[in-house]
């Protein structure tokens, strides 16, 4: 154990020199240049992917001797659906990844309003959530990014692989139609608010904290100062009416869910969420883009940002470490 310890201090070391060396080197980009990275739409027909993985597989299985006549034969097929696919509707596809903040929120309003500038009557839109959800504004107005989707008339559908609850679930809630892997989360219809309070501790050092207000509710609970029983009341009032609004907004949507029965908080696997009706269809968001090729023109958009060499080279270095913590936890 003692090589353990030794290697998690040089690690330590190791992590503190670069991370050091790392904002050094952002504060001198910084200097150089106050302009954030424009970006750019980058459109993706999946309907050209899937061709040519069935191709590399009919490839690898066909005999040598065969695969130049399967060449031809594909070649043949490829032009005729060219021929038959001019005027069939379209599917557009973002996704959609979002931590706490919703940071993917400016991506995601690019890619609406470039799918919405050639949209058209039987074209849909498809969005492929993860989230655990966050802040009850980003998420608010992330869902109303996609609410622009149905103002324009075109169908909107939500597809859920692994979890959207809580502020995912809102913007799910939006779609025509969501589509759920078995075993993804769904739900979370509840609201949340948490905050440390080290008054006791300061007290004890006899550290004075002075907080001014104007407005009797400016501040409800603090990290800092002592907490009174009416602050506690106040934020327990508007974490109430958050939550009464977040459940007003999934009953306008999915007006069939019994809104007293999954307002609670609690999440659910797919298969108990269609159950709920939270959701319409068990199915992967894979699952249901296969199956859109066969009729129609399947498109993923996405808004590409440029990364920074500072940011690729923390990002480098995060995966490092998680690499060698996750060695070592494995190891020992």
């Amino acid at each position: 154990m003692e090589y353990v310890f030794d290697y998690l201090s040089f690690l330590a070391k190791a992590v503190t020199i670069i991370a050091a060396l790392l904002v050094i080197i952002a504060a001198a980009g910084a200097r150089r240049s106050h302009r954030p990275p424009e970006g750019r739409i980058q459109v993706v027909r999946i309907n050209d992917r899937l061709r040519s993985l069935r191709s590399a597989v009919q490839h690898a299985v066909t005999p040598a001797a065969r695969r130049r006549k399967l060449s031809r034969k594909e070649n043949k097929e490829h032009k005729r659906e060219r021929k038959t696919e001019s005027g069939r509707s379209r599917v557009f596809v973002v996704n959609f990844k979002g931590d706490i903040m919703a940071s993917q929120l400016d991506c995601l309003t690019n890619e609406i309003t470039a799918i919405l500038t050639s949209a058209q009557e039987g074209d849909e839109v498809v969005v492929r959530i993860e989230s655990a959800g966050g802040l009850v504004h980003a998420y608010g107005l992330a869902a109303s990014q996609l609410s622009r989707v149905k103002e324009k008339g075109i169908r909107l559908v939500a597809a859920i692989d692994k979890v959207a609850a809580s502020g995912g679930y809102m913007m799910a809630s939006v779609a025509d139609r969501i589509v759920t892997a078995p075993f993804a989360i769904v739900g979370s219809i509840g609201v949340v608010a948490q905050l440390p309070n080290i008054h006791r501790f300061l007290k004890k050092r006899d550290v004075d904290v002075e907080l001014l207000t104007a407005g009797e509710y400016k501040r409800t609970l603090t990290v800092l100062g002592q907490n009174t029983d009416s602050g506690r009341a106040k934020l327990q009032e508007e974490i109430e009416d958050v939550h009464a609004l977040f459940k007003s907004f999934v009953g306008d949507h999915r007006p069939d869910v019994d809104l007293d029965a999954v307002g609670t908080g609690e999440a659910w696997y797919g298969q108990r969420a269609i159950e709920r009706k939270l959701v319409d269809e068990l199915c992967t968001s894979d699952e249901y883009l296969v199956a859109a090729c066969d009729e129609r023109d399947v498109f993923e958009v996405r808004w590409i940002v440029p990364e920074k060499p500072i940011d690729r080279l923390a990002r480098q270095f995060a995966a490092a470490v998680n690499r060698s913590i996750d060695q070592i936890l494995g190891r020992f």
